[in-house]
């Protein structure tokens, strides 16, 4: 009978803890996503006009997504190495900014100002990376899902971050830049000696993460409604406090579920309670691709020593790469693998998919290609709908407290776009073998939809269509790290996902600035022109803005083009990889769930 103290030992040692440290983290990191709440005051205090303003936003954008630096030291160092690296960056960037606005500092230059706003956005790569690559070597089988779910939190972050502004700091936008220079901070440093691989696999893990993802969607619903009533109301601030607190005390229950987890497994002996080197350890390897092919599983039982037990798991489905704790009976193993023999081995260059991939051998696959391009469609014109969102909906004529609901609840339908399409996709990956491209050309087809339903500029046009255009910009932050943690292995997935992420601001800048900006600057030319026509005798220019649903048509038909763009060539790396997912990923799950010794 254990004990209050081994239970708590239990407790803190299980990876149960991990995910919910990776949660609470991924709450406060998306500073970068409430970068117009601060804007303002950056522009005044600093007399900058908005063309400056565009440029420190820039930095922003290529900061948040330029996590090459965070993924390459993920791979030569400890997962609080690299959370502590990105506290450092985000306490100096907001609090030089906080500085600057406040006055306690001289006047930075324009390229002082760009370097704080970068590395304070750059600081979430750092925690994103961290979370997200120990979160995939913890749970491997479920990668789907725990992508979805860190993701998910990160995209909620940006309004749980409003809440706890409006509660301790309304009214005074500078000392919000200072809560993000120690919020964020705080929260990476207390856990980070948490957050840490836990090479084990425990039975039911399914139903655990169901319960986290339960309740990051009663996260959603909840910070839904009170976006809604706090944009129709007039609020005071005890019901922003109520609010807050209500939010605070929903995010403690996955504290509740890991502790209930923990102790309900407590029956049954962990695997990294075993000892890594016994012949008796009950430890067995996932069959390599040929012995699938060739409908042979040896029984290796052998002992294996502790470094070669964390490096094998650093692949799910490559050879040698998942550890179990039993071991199927030889006949149901046998049946479980039982695939024709005909079955020709699925390979990428030198390396198989599913090995392990460094950044330059994957560089020189097409696969690698295929899905950056459609990342740069779907993120790049996802994130240029958002940033033109006040923009549209001025044009649309829509009220200042319309757009304000808008964007706010963005955030929701990007989180559901991130949860949603992790769990859907896991759970036809886990049924039925399905590829993970496909899931992300159906986003991007449905995201080119959006963009058809937001150039109509028909009534309530702008809603419906944001609504599909943020779920669909959500699906690819949660599919791509996990289609490529799948094609090109765990070793180096930091790195990979993190390049392959630098395709949103790329696609971004041509969509936002070569597209958007230059048709709308000639529609809002055209109809200065036509005012001055209409004006003459008068002294005062008219201003140089459009208003209309023409100001953005032809930007969204391009949008839409771009997105179908996105689709087929996701849809071609569905074609190339749908094989290797049937006959390796699909079948190292099935080899998982074969009938086990009692």
């Amino acid at each position: 009978m254990e004990g209050v103290k081994e239970k708590l030992g239990r407790v803190i040692r299980s990876k149960w803890l991990v995910i919910v440290a990776g949660i609470w983290i991924q709450c406060t990191s998306g500073s970068s996503y409430t970068f117009g709440l601060y804007s303002q005051t950056i522009k005044s205090k600093l007399d900058y006009d908005q063309s400056t303003l565009d440029t420190i936003s820039s930095c922003k954008d290529i900061g948040a997504n330029l996590g090459i630096i965070s993924g390459l030291l993920y791979g030569v160092s400890s997962p609080w190495v690299v959370l502590f690296a990105g506290a450092v960056q985000n306490c100096v960037g907001y609090a030089m900014m906080w500085l600057s606005v406040t006055g306690k500092i001289p006047r930075p230059a324009l390229w002082q100002m760009c370097a704080y706003m970068f590395f304070a956005a750059h600081a979430q790569t750092f925690f994103n990376t961290a979370v997200v690559v120990t979160s995939v070597q913890n749970f491997p089988t479920y990668r789907g899902t725990v992508v979805g779910l860190m993701k998910g939190f990160l995209g909620l972050s940006g309004a749980i971050l409003v809440q706890i502004y409006h509660t301790i700091n309304e009214g005074d936008q500078s000392s919000y830049i200072f809560m993000l220079s120690w919020l964020p901070t705080v929260v990476s440093m207390l856990f980070m000696f948490v957050l840490r691989v836990c090479p084990c696999h425990q039975e039911d893990e399914k139903k655990t993460l169901d319960w986290f993802s339960a309740i990051a969607m009663i996260v959603a619903a909840y910070l839904m409604v009170a976006i809604i009533v706090e944009n129709v109301l007039s609020m005071d601030t005890l019901s922003y406090l109520i609010i807050c607190l209500v939010l605070l005390i929903i995010l403690l229950f996955p504290i509740l579920v890991a502790v209930k987890s923990e102790l309900n497994y407590s029956s049954s002996m962990p695997l990294y309670t075993q000892p890594l080197i016994s012949q008796e350890s009950h430890i067995k390897e996932i069959p390599t691709h040929a012995e699938i092919r060739e409908q042979r599983i040896p029984e290796r039982i052998a002992g294996i020593t502790e470094a070669d037990f964390h490096r094998k798991q650093s692949n799910a489905f490559a050879p040698g790469s998942l550890i179990y704790s039993k071991i199927p009976k030889k006949e149901d193993a046998k049946s479980c693998s039982n695939t024709s023999n005909d079955m020709s081995l699925v390979k990428t260059g030198k390396l198989e998919r599913g090995q392990n991939f460094t950044l330059f051998q994957a560089m020189g696959t097409l696969d690698f290609w295929l899905l950056f391009v459609s990342m740069a469609c779907g993120m790049g014109s996802g994130l240029t709908t958002v940033n033109n969102m006040s923009q549209i909906g001025s044009s649309l004529g829509y009220t200042l407290t319309e757009i304000a609901t808008l964007v706010s609840l963005w955030s929701i339908w990007n989180f559901l776009g991130r949860f949603g399409a992790g769990y859907i996709s896991e759970t036809f990956l886990h049924s039925k073998g399905c590829a993970r491209p496909m899931f992300i050309a159906i986003a991007l087809f449905i995201m080119s939809v959006g963009h058809l339903v937001i150039a109509s500029g028909l009534p309530g046009a702008l809603y419906a269509g944001s609504v599909l255009v943020g779920i669909c910009y959500g699906c690819q932050w949660s599919l791509m790290p996990t289609t490529s943690s799948e094609i090109f292995g765990l070793q180096h997935f930091g790195t990979l996902f993190n390049v392959i992420a630098t395709a949103s601001p790329i696609g971004s800048y041509v969509l936002s600035v070569r597209v958007v900006g230059y048709l709308y600057d000639s529609e809002a030319q055209r109809e200065k022109h036509l005012k001055i026509v209409h004006m003459t005798g008068l002294f005062q220019s008219p201003e140089e803005t459009c208003n209309g649903s023409h100001c953005f048509r032809l930007s969204f038909f391009i949008l839409s083009a771009v997105s179908l763009l996105g689709c087929f060539t996701a849809m071609a790396l569905f074609i190339r990889t749908r094989k290797f997912y049937k006959q390796v990923i699909f079948e190292g799950i099935r080899f998982q769930s074969c009938p086990t010794v009692n």
